[in-house]
C-alpha cells in the first residue's frame, strides 16, 4: 500500500518510516501546503495544518493514506509551549489526529516567536546551528539531545498508526 507524507523534511519522513517499518508500505514524500501560517500559533492552527498536509499529500500522490505532521506553538498561562500534531487521512474516512510532547520554550525564544518570527530561524540563531528543524529540532536543543524532532514525531505517528489499525480492525469485524 502507498502512504504519502506531506513533507520532505527528513525528521518527519524518518518518523513515518519508523512507525510503519513492519508493514512494508511504499512511503512517498511530497510537498503539501499546510494552509496555515508559517508559524502556527495555536493547537487549532497546528492541527489544521497537519490535516491539510495529510489530505493534500494523499491527493497529490494518489495514495489511499496521507500523513501530515505539523509543529507549532501554543500560548498558555505558563508560557509559550512547543507543540506538534499529526493527521492521517484515509480515503472515505474522517482524518485521525494525534498530538505529542509539550515543552516550555525559554522566554528569550518565546519573545521572538510572539513578535512574529518563525521558530526554525529563531532556533538556528539561538543554537548557532543550521537546519535545526530538519535535524534535532527545538526539542533536541532544549532536551540536550534526549529527544529529537524525529522521535517526537514518531510518538505522534505511533498514535496515528495505532488508531488507524484499531479502526480498520473494528471495520473488518462489523462486515
Amino acid at each position: 500500500m502507498k502512504i504519502a507524507i506531506g513533507s520532505k523534511n527528513p525528521a518527519k519522513i524518518t518518523a513515518v518510516e519508523e512507525a510503519f517499518k513492519d508493514h512494508h508500505f511504499d512511503i512517498m514524500a511530497v510537498d503539501a501546503a499546510s494552509g496555515v501560517s508559517e508559524q502556527p500559533m495555536s493547537d487549532e492552527e497546528t492541527i489544521k495544518g497537519a490535516i491539510n498536509r495529510a489530505i493534500e499529500a494523499a491527493e497529490k500522490a494518489g495514495a489511499p493514506i496521507g500523513i501530515g505532521l505539523e509543529g507549532g506553538v501554543h500560548q498558555t498561562p505558563h508560557g509559550l509551549l512547543l507543540c506538534n500534531w499529526g493527521a492521517l487521512a484515509a480515503k472515505g474516512r474522517k482524518p485521525i489526529i494525534a498530538g505529542g510532547a509539550r515543552l516550555l520554550l525559554p522566554e528569550e525564544v518565546a519573545e521572538k516567536v510572539l513578535a512574529g518570527k518563525e521558530l526554525g530561524p529563531v532556533m538556528e540563531e539561538y543554537a548557532n546551528k543550521q537546519n535545526v528543524r530538519k535535524n534535532e529540532g527545538a526539542v533536541g536543543i532544549f532536551t540536550n539531545g534526549q529527544v529529537n524532532r524525529s522521535e517526537m514525531f514518531l510518538h505522534v505517528m505511533k498514535l496515528l498508526a495505532g488508531q488507524y489499525e484499531y479502526q480498520t480492525g473494528r471495520d473488518e469485524k462489523t462486515v
